[in-house]
């Protein structure tokens, strides 16, 4: 009887408390259950409990609060995917990595979201581009990408030719050209006839003609034979 009077002393706190548990739907939510969090990978749950995914929170960046979804910093993770890995994500929230079409799509269908995109080439020179609305469609309309409300941090509106695009990889061709913009151009976007901007691209070491617009790059910065040394797309809830 003694054991029971004290099993229930221990767990009369949580046996009466009301406080729910509120699980981050993204890195906005992390950052005000306390703004003292750093910069790092965090677990947040764009669906409830059972959508547990990992992702890198910037912090610091023009105020922080940003989810990356996708990130490219040394050539570590190999970007030329299909279909279905682009969907589902893939790569490490600590390094390279892509989180997955149907979490932004379902991140982006709960709240109004805004778009930073920050750059940097091999001479240490850093630029960003900001748009004040950013949202993807669902599957079934081919994970349409919707970007506006551009304002420039040096790098050009690159997204601009994108939007209102399609996603297309090498095994599913939904691009506006006659050919297959992922095939030619070795990378997974939202490409249109074919791309003024190439985040997915392969890993490059700068300036290099040998092989025309296949590189991590943003063609109204550096142009189309100039891969970049990091680039990483990230949005945030809009106050």
């Amino acid at each position: 009887m003694k054991l029971v009077s004290v099993v229930l002393l221990v767990l009369a706190p949580a046996l009466t408390s009301c406080k729910k548990l509120v699980l981050p739907v993204d890195c906005n939510d992390i950052y005000r259950q306390d703004k003292s969090h750093p910069s790092g990978v965090y677990t947040i749950y764009p669906i409830g409990s059972t959508s547990a995914v990992q992702v890198y929170c910037d912090m610091k960046s023009e105020g922080g609060r940003w989810t990356v979804f996708q990130r490219r910093m040394d050539g570590s993770v190999n970007f030329y995917r299909p279909w279905d890995q682009y969907k589902l994500g893939f790569g490490n929230a600590a390094g390279e990595y892509w989180l997955g079409l149907e979490n932004i799509h379902q991140l982006t269908h709960q709240r109004k979201y805004e778009l930073l995109v920050d750059m940097e080439d091999f001479e240490g020179k850093k630029v960003f581009a900001r748009y004040s609305s950013f949202s993807v469609d669902a599957e079934c309309d081919g994970y349409q990408l919707r970007v506006s409300g551009f304002s420039n941090g040096g790098a050009g509106d690159g997204l601009k030719h994108h939007n209102g695009r399609k996603f297309t990889t090498f095994d599913k061709d939904q691009d506006v050209w006659s050919g297959n913009c992922a095939r030619s151009f070795l990378g997974g976007f939202w490409y249109g006839s074919c791309h003024s901007a190439n985040p997915n691209g392969v890993y490059r070491w700068g300036a290099d003609k040998t092989l025309y617009a296949v590189g991590v790059e943003w063609k109204l910065w550096k142009g189309h034979d100039y891969s970049l040394k990091t680039i990483s797309m990230k949005i945030r809830p809009v106050q």
